[in-house]
């Protein structure tokens, strides 16, 4: 249930320069219930955001900036909503400890926005069991930096987990022999394959083969417009989670 706000949402908008920046920028200024009070780019002193009243932000920088920026929104009490990879185990046990600290403030992780393909993601992992095999193939644009895709990664964690608590044994493979990368990189004994192609914004199909048959679940984000309204709903959510939640299933009610 999103919570009603009778004052708007005073959001900050961390990598607004950049393609989800720009996108999410303008979706929040259309948005009803939110004002957008600070759009920062690369360089910006994120004293702007507390000097703008900020009480959210949405993360949409880079690797390298991001645990800094919501390690500062946490310690100024403010909410953060995530996009940006690069939260390793590491990183993430790190902002666990911080936010004890801050027992008030929520912070979500989430490696994809389209509210499609985070369903996509929970319907596989809980398919997979029924299946003797399971691999990922994700598509993006040449321009993205990392490998596989965040969401690739949630995805294999997701439906590992499924199968391992459903004591399914790991998909067969009697290759021997191979070219390096030819099968993939291993993601919690997942396949995982990534293609980079111009003209692409952002495709999974997770294939799950059985004896005699194939289910592809398959999710195409065409436009980043299509991440937008999974931020805001992360937004208007945030708040009531406190503590970290990492992907925006978490905000969604998917009881099977």
């Amino acid at each position: 249930m999103t919570p009603q706000h009778s004052d708007p949402m005073l959001v900050a908008v961390l990598g607004a320069n950049g393609r989800m920046g720009v996108e999410a920028v303008k979706a929040i200024t259309a948005a009803p219930d939110m004002e957008l009070v600070a759009a920062l780019g690369r360089g910006d002193s994120l004293d702007q955001v507390t000097a703008s009243g900020a009480q959210y932000i949405v993360d949409l920088t880079v690797p390298e900036s991001t645990e800094a920026n919501v390690r500062f929104a946490v310690e100024h009490g403010i909410h953060a909503v995530v996009g940006t990879t690069g939260w390793d185990t590491g990183r993430l046990a790190s902002l666990e400890a911080l936010l004890a600290e801050h027992p008030g403030t929520g912070v979500l992780i989430a490696p994809n926005f389209a509210v499609g393909s985070v369903l996509a993601s929970a319907f596989a992992a809980k398919a997979s069991k029924y299946f003797e095999s399971v691999e990922i193939i994700e598509l993006h644009h040449p321009d993205k930096v990392d490998a596989p895709s965040g969401t690739a990664v949630r995805t294999a964690a997701l439906i590992a987990a499924e199968r391992a608590t459903a004591d399914v044994p790991a998909s067969p493979d009697a290759t021997t022999s191979e070219l390096a990368g030819a099968r993939g990189c291993d993601v919690d004994g997942v396949k995982v394959h990534s293609v980079r192609l111009r003209g692409l914004v952002a495709h999974q199909e997770v294939l799950l083969g059985g004896a005699g048959e194939q289910l592809t679940i398959r999710h195409d984000s065409f436009d980043r417009a299509s991440f937008m309204p999974g931020v805001l709903l992360g937004l208007r959510n945030v708040a009531e989670k406190p503590g970290l939640t990492l992907g925006l299933d978490g905000y969604l009610d998917l009881g099977f």
